[in-house]
């Protein structure tokens, strides 16, 4: 059987909760290998709603093992605020059931103060970030100053590299003409939980290992989308963070040949939330239409999510960039009853036609989409479960699809519920 990674090959919010959710009943290890508190996934089981974070989605399953690996960055009180949550909900959470990097890094009180007054400090030019720590965290990881969870079972070092931390980060608050951050108050506030984010503590690269020798089949679960991807995304209003499947194999731990499948989360139409390039964006009746009949607010934020055509160009780019391999197309039947749809198969750039989306920032806001038309239909996809439920014109839309982004549809999504999925090849099989 084979081991299984699921990414966004949009902006993110695409429907990976569901999906996952769906291949975690068949798996027995759930890894979330990147990203932070940022990302919102919902599931919904039986007409039980789970809204998650952190804590990857195969956690509401009896029997499956949950890892949280070291290329996530990790809030240690929204993760126990979230276990509390989900263990409220009748899940178990435990050691057996969760396990935590010991080296993943620490998203600390000062990343949420830097994050918000750093883009304060932008003005009328935001980013568009949640707020909630992970670039600064991700910042101290890369500079080597990072709390890691291992560091929380040694006083000495913890509080050397606090001090050592906020030496770099008070310099720059005080710039920023802002209250410095105390560390003491910090020290404290960590040592007040550590005692239960250390009981998830573990190697988690070798459970991984021992999991691939025992024959456990394993799913990799991404946060965001390719297209916020901090090399290949719309830089800079992007996530910290990298998306593409090799991202999968160094945020878990795991060599990148233990990964067969790559699935890309793929909606049916495109959504953005916050600032940054939306060629195909919809800022009128379709989009306010689009985005009240497919519920397009923010799992995290509760943002309302900016909507528009599907984009080929740039699935297609996420698709070759990521290593996908098929994608699950999500919330067809949000299209449901629509007269004509449209695709976009191309950009014109300042009279230029491009088949890609470039990196250059003042191109990606120039570009305009060139769209195929395609006719819509007056039947239902919500709640299908076979090919022989969907409108002739639906197929066609799918069909299409396959065609401009270079993949085959492997699944397809009919509503929220896990059950309305229509498997067109099995994702586990090599």
């Amino acid at each position: 059987m084979a081991n299984v990674a699921v990414i966004g090959s949009q902006w993110g919010d695409e429907g990976k909760g569901k999906i996952v959710d769906w291949l975690s009943s068949r798996a027995d290890v759930v890894v979330r290998f990147q990203g932070g508190h940022n990302a919102g996934h919902t599931l919904v089981i039986d007409g039980k709603v789970y809204k998650l974070h952190l804590l990857p989605s195969g956690i509401v399953r009896p029997g499956k093992v949950s890892i949280i690996g070291s290329g996530v960055v990790i809030d240690p009180w929204a993760l126990l605020e979230e276990i509390t949550r989900i263990k409220e909900q009748g899940v178990e959470v435990s050691p057996e059931t969760l396990v935590i990097a010991e080296n993943a890094p620490l998203i600390l009180p000062v990343h949420r103060v830097l994050d918000k007054a750093m883009e304060t400090s932008r003005g009328d030019r935001p980013i568009g970030t949640t707020g909630r720590g992970i670039g600064p965290a991700y910042e101290d990881k890369v500079a080597r100053r990072a709390i890691r969870i291992c560091d929380l079972d040694d006083d000495a070092a913890l509080e050397r590299k606090l001090n050592r931390m906020m030496d770099h980060h008070n310099a720059l608050l005080r710039g920023l003409g802002l209250e410095e951050v105390d560390v003491q108050e910090t020290l404290e506030a960590l040592k007040e939980v550590r005692s239960e984010i250390l009981a998830y503590r573990g190697v988690v690269w070798k459970v991984l290992d021992q999991a691939r020798q025992d024959g456990k089949r394993i799913l990799f679960e991404g946060a965001q989308g390719m297209m916020l991807d901090v090399d290949h995304g719309t830089y800079p209003f992007v996530t910290s963070s990298n998306m593409a499947v090799g991202q999968a194999a160094v945020g878990a731990g795991i060599g990148p040949d233990v990964i067969d499948n790559v699935l890309g989360i793929t909606k049916a139409y495109t959504t953005r939330v916050g600032e940054g390039p939306f060629p195909t964006e919809q800022d009128n009746e379709i989009g306010e239409r689009i985005g009240q009949k497919g519920h397009e607010f923010g799992t995290t934020t509760g943002r309302k999510r900016r909507c528009g055509w599907f984009d080929a160009v740039a699935v297609r780019q996420a698709i070759k960039v990521g290593g996908i391999k098929g994608i699950v197309l999500t919330k067809l039947d949000v299209l449901d009853g629509m007269e004509e749809i449209k695709i976009c198969v191309g950009y014109d750039i300042n009279g230029e036609r491009y088949d890609h989306l470039p990196a250059a920032q003042n191109l990606q806001q120039a570009a305009t989409p060139v769209y195929e038309t395609m006719s819509g239909w007056q039947g239902e996809v919500h709640g299908a479960r076979s090919w022989a439920d969907i409108p002739a014109e639906a197929i066609k839309y799918v069909r299409r699809i396959e065609e401009l982004v270079g993949a085959p549809v492997t699944l397809l999504s009919t509503s929220p519920e896990r059950d309305d999925t229509i498997v067109m090849e099995d994702p586990f099989v090599k």
